[in-house]
């Protein structure tokens, strides 16, 4: 029987809640078709950072990279430790040192949950540049305190890093409805933007069957609200893909419906794999979190793996549960129920 290596993070508030549904349907899913996961899990976390002084160890990134993938909860305990402390204490170094430059998160209605749009059909993939961007991290500030202090932050794009988010995001609209939007807002930011604008029609030669579109940051945001069906996949920036990908999730039902991955295309390094909804401090431990982002991006670990039909028979569980109304409203089940009704479906 074939393993897999899963390093297991399930980090603050209802990182822990969400993780421990997502793993149990894993193993599920794993015990049906014949696949082991062997995971081990890591305490890496603010509770963490307020015992040792870092989010990871210093040897964490090693550790890690010994897994064939890593299944991360949830990140940040704002109260106790700043988010700007543990966003780069933790996930941003596990994105840069793997490589894991892209970022994707599925947004569509599943069965049975009503979002706030009149649309209903609608079935966007969001491809986030991953690694560099507006949080390159390069930047300073000096005179902090003092009426002439000053704050950089300069955001990095390299025709390497464009040319790759680029062409993933061809590469899979060539294997969905072959239609692609580039995001930027090259009518005001005339360098970073004009560029990616540039190099969106040059790496679009290679891939005439896919039919491309370039939309302002901002006209990008009124069309997912307006028009969600028009689109298929949707390329953007790190900063421009976090708050679409926020967007996406709101008209998706909610941010318990938002998977994602961190793929490392060519596989040289591990790829990790997380809801997107946050530690959520004020709810964790009471076991009314929804698991069904987290089992979904373990539906989408599991595709990765190779494990193609398991994903598939994960989220064709999810579904069968939110048809029956169980998830599909925020507080309408326990944590427990949700993931009761998506194993029982996985097992049928």
């Amino acid at each position: 029987m074939k393993t897999h290596k899963i390093a297991v993070i399930p980090g603050d508030g209802i990182g822990v809640d969400v993780t421990d549904a997502a793993l149990e349907i894993l193993a599920a899913a794993g015990a049906k078709f014949g696949f082991g996961l062997e995971t081990q899990t890591f305490p890496w976390s603010c509770q963490f950072y307020l015992q040792t002084g870092a989010m990871m160890p210093e040897d964490g990134i090693r550790t890690l990279g010994k897994y064939d993938a890593i299944y991360l909860g949830a990140v940040g305990w704002p109260s106790t430790v700043p988010d700007a402390v543990s966003l780069h204490g933790l996930l941003l170094p596990i994105r840069k040192a793997f490589n894991q430059y892209a970022n994707i998160r599925p947004h569509r209605l599943l069965p049975g949950v009503e979002g706030p749009l009149k649309a209903a059909g609608f079935d966007i993939l969001c491809i986030r540049e991953n690694t560099e961007g507006e949080y390159s991290g390069a930047g300073g500030r000096v005179h902090q305190g003092k009426r002439n202090e000053v704050a950089v932050e300069t955001a990095i794009f390299t025709r390497d890093g464009v040319e790759r988010i680029l062409r993933f995001g061809f590469e899979q609209a060539r294997a969905r409805r072959k239609h692609l939007t580039s995001v930027t807002k090259s009518n005001a930011q005339k360098y970073s933007m004009v560029f990616w604008d540039e190099m969106t029609k040059e790496v679009a030669a290679d891939y005439p069957d896919v039919t491309v579109s370039h939309m302002h940051i901002d006209a990008m945001a009124a069309k997912m609200v307006m028009a969600p069906e028009s689109l298929d996949v949707v390329v953007a920036s790190n900063l421009f893909g976090d708050i679409l990908t926020d967007l996406g999730a709101a008209i998706q039902g909610g941010l318990g419906f938002a998977a994602s991955a961190n793929i490392c295309p060519d596989r040289s390094a591990p790829s990790m794999f997380e809801p997107v909804h946050g530690s959520a401090p004020d709810i964790a431990g009471k076991n009314i979190a929804n698991p069904i982002a987290a089992i979904w991006s373990g539906a989408m670990m599991l595709d990765h793996l190779g494990e193609d039909r398991a994903a598939a028979a994960v989220l064709a569980a999810i579904e069968t549960a939110t048809a029956r109304g169980i998830g599909t409203r925020p507080g309408s089940h326990s944590t427990d129920a949700i993931t009761a009704a998506v194993k029982a479906a996985l097992e049928m």
